[in-house]
């Protein structure tokens, strides 16, 4: 579907895009700017220094063609003395030809120059642009520095960054549970003072439940009877005639 490549293909896009935006630094990417420029001012610097060699090796030339021209009519003048006009004939048609040469030689050297002075007025030109360019890169980049800080410092005063708002999430937790805590130590004491809680130490055998009462009740009445038995035995049996005369005194009475 040509239709959803094509939509994925912007969306893919767009996300490196985002992504290549929040990596990017405005100060790298000045100072790469202002490096390509200087790199193109070298260029057109070697350019320049290409076309003087060039120039100053056609002068040369021109300047051998010169030489050769003077002596060539110099042979000329002397061979058509001597009466060899084949030779002053040849020695000017030479002449000639390099006389020819020599023009075309004075007219790549103009050509030469003309091109020398344009490539050194676009140097100058291009100069002045690299150093306004420069100025103000330094400044965007004390710009976004200062900004750059700024946003710091307040993110670090209102508690925006992440660090802060971790650190208040974490307080308020701590809150949350300390507030909690005391509840609950408040919960335990009332309950406490209100006899909620039985006293560990008698959860033992010291209860008091009904089947310890009916033990202990049990326990004592033997203890009784015995103790009962034993004074008895060390008292004797007691005497019947006192017993009952006293009665009958009492019944009499």
């Amino acid at each position: 579907m040509p239709g959803l490549g094509g939509r994925m293909s912007t969306v893919v896009k767009a996300k490196i895009s985002k992504l290549l935006d929040r990596a990017e630094d405005p100060a790298e990417t000045l100072d790469y700017g202002y490096n390509k420029q200087l790199e193109l001012l070298q260029n057109v610097k070697k350019g320049i220094a290409d076309v003087v060699t060039a120039k100053k090796r056609i002068q040369m030339q021109a300047q051998k063609h010169e030489q050769s021209i003077v002596k060539l009519d110099t042979q000329a003048r002397t061979a058509l003395a001597q009466g060899r006009e084949d030779l002053a004939r040849t020695a000017l048609e030479r002449k000639a030809g390099l006389q020819a040469e020599l023009q075309g030689l004075d007219q790549q050297v103009a050509e030469l120059e003309a091109q020398q002075e344009k490539l050194i007025e676009n140097e100058k030109k291009m100069r002045t642009k690299i150093e306004a360019f420069r100025t103000k890169k330094e400044v965007i980049k004390a710009q976004y520095s200062a900004s750059e800080a700024q946003v710091r410092i307040s993110e670090a005063a209102s508690g925006v960054g992440e660090q802060m708002a971790d650190l208040g999430l974490a307080m308020q937790r701590a809150e949350q549970k300390t507030e909690d805590m005391r509840a609950r130590a408040s919960a335990v004491e009332e309950l406490e003072a209100a006899g909620a809680f039985d006293d560990i130490t008698q959860l033992g055998g010291g209860g008091t439940d009904e089947i310890d009462r009916e033990l202990a009740a049990l326990s004592s009445g033997a203890q009784v009877d015995d103790e009962l038995a034993k004074m008895k035995a060390e008292l004797g049996p007691a005497p019947a005639e006192a017993e009952k005369p006293a009665l009958g005194q009492g019944e009499s009475a």
